[in-house]
């Protein structure tokens, strides 16, 4: 019998001594009203205490309700039968009622504990369904498991990936072994002395998992509803990895055929240009010297397109990879947008370029090779997503802020629902993706490299009228570079 069952045990004796001394001595009654007072006090322990207190508190009455109330008193002895039924009567009621306030008691407690592991349960499963699927999830569950049912250590053995994750104030040792054969066999521990439990976790049949827990002692009916919570939640984490792999794959096949398509529709334009001048110098031999110098320059003039190309796709892939490494040195911006330009030669003779450059644009320091093809891109961009016969506007200027290259086009302009996306990887246009070749990549790779160089590139208007993307550079010297 522990401290406490003793103190409440005395306790009881004290309150029937005290009824017997104020029904005897101070307030004199007759022998009904101290009986009523005793069993009023007895009701009373056994709906505060409990049973075992209320049986002490009934035979304890009996005996002083024999001694100080019938007669002969100041002894057991009862001279008159009746007395005898009065008493026993007494001691069945005050059992009887004992035994009803401690069941209804004892069921209003229960109820009360199923009220709150109900609750507890609606709050495990709302912290699991909004805790976000990843790897560490295991690790949540565990500890939302610690916090909301109060104990002491809580552990997380997952089968699948053979990690344990542990949570609560207190460690779990030794019991390793016991995760793992409840995740392997699906058995149950309990040790009600050291307050352990270890509980299997199965999802369709199969044990994935197990628990174990420490601090209190829960129902089975918890332990199977917390198992069963866990395992949705594995279960969540398992198919969030699942379909991210799979999207991955996804996108890397699709990734694949939109490179391989858009590689095989640049490379067949000055394929198909050398093949026709390679062609014609073989048919026409005995044209003039002029014409085969003509065709001799498509078939140079194609051949080294198609080196930038392949350069400049060695050059994106190193970009995405993010092994982006810059050699900076001198630059005059009006001369590598020019060059830019001419590379784009091909694409814009039969457009009509509005080129106005800002003479006072002072040097900077850049990596002219990867600034000319972040400015290409740009400009290829546009020339791609407006008519044939409109114009292409280029303005290079000196700012209070740095240099500001400003491509805008004719176009129809660019969607509201694509605008804040214009310079995603493998984004392109919803209106535009089965009309033109291309990567999505363009836009991407020149903001990556001009941020690179401590710019940027944003777009500035898109109306029914054109897109107008502004590139800045801030104006670095060699020497403060160094």
């Amino acid at each position: 019998m522990n401290i406490k069952s003793t103190v409440r045990l005395a306790a009881v004796l004290g309150t029937i001594g005290a009824i017997t001394l104020l029904c005897f001595h101070l307030v004199p009654v007759n022998a009904t009203t101290a009986g009523f007072a005793y069993l009023i006090a007895i009701l009373l322990i056994a709906t505060a205490w409990g049973l075992l207190e209320a049986m002490v508190a009934s035979v304890t009455a009996v005996l002083c309700f024999n001694y100080f109330f019938f007669p002969p008193i100041g002894t057991f002895t009862i001279a008159e039968p009746r007395n005898w039924v009065a008493l026993c009567a007494f001691l069945a009621t005050s059992i009887v009622a004992s035994q009803l306030s401690a069941r209804a008691k004892r069921q209003a407690q229960e109820a009360m504990e199923r009220r709150e592991e109900t609750e507890r349960l609606y709050a495990l499963s709302r912290a699991i369904l909004l805790t976000e699927a990843g790897r560490m999830a295991p690790k949540e569950y565990a500890k939302e498991i610690a916090q909301i049912f109060d104990l002491s250590s809580v552990a997380l053995y997952e089968r699948y990936s053979a990690a344990t994750y542990r949570a609560g104030p207190n460690d779990l040792p030794g019991v390793e072994e016991k995760l793992r054969e409840a995740a392997t066999l699906g058995t149950l521990f309990r040790d009600e002395l050291s307050e352990i439990t270890v509980t299997p976790i199965h999802l369709g049949g199969q044990p994935i998992a197990s628990l174990a827990i420490s601090g209190r002692l829960l129902s089975d009916s918890a332990l199977q509803a917390i198992s069963n919570l866990v395992a949705i939640g594995l279960e969540k984490v398992r198919g969030q990895e699942a379909a991210s792999q799979a999207e991955a794959a996804r996108r890397s096949e699709e990734l694949k055929s939109t490179l391989l398509d858009a590689i095989a529709h640049e490379f067949k334009t000055p394929l198909t240009s050398i093949k026709a001048a390679a062609s014609a110098l073989l048919l026409n031999a005995e044209n003039s010297t002029e014409q085969q110098r003509e065709l001799a320059t498509i078939v140079n003039e194609e051949a080294d397109r198609m080196a930038w190309l392949v350069t400049e796709a060695i050059q994106m892939a190193r970009i995405e990879a993010g092994e982006i490494q810059l050699n900076r040195r001198s630059c005059a911006l009006p001369k590598l947008l020019s060059k830019a330009l001419e590379r784009l030669r091909l694409l814009t003779e039969d457009r009509a370029l509005d080129v106005q450059i800002d003479p006072n644009v002072p040097m900077i320091a850049a990596d002219t090779g990867l600034l000319e093809l972040a400015i290409r891109q740009v400009i290829d961009n546009a020339l791609k997503y407006s008519p044939p016969t409109s114009a292409i506007h280029v303005r290079l200027s000196a700012g209070e802020n740095g240099i500001i290259i400003s491509i805008r086009d004719e176009g129809p302009g660019i969607p509201e629902v694509d605008q804040a996306h214009v310079f995603d990887k493998f984004y392109r246009g919803s209106n535009t993706r089965s009309k033109l070749a291309g990567t999505g990549m363009g836009l991407a790779v020149a903001r990556h490299i001009l941020r690179s160089h401590g710019g940027d590139i944003q777009l500035a208007t898109t109306s029914e009228k054109g897109s107008e993307f502004v590139i800045s550079l801030p104006v670095v010297s060699e020497a403060k570079r160094r």
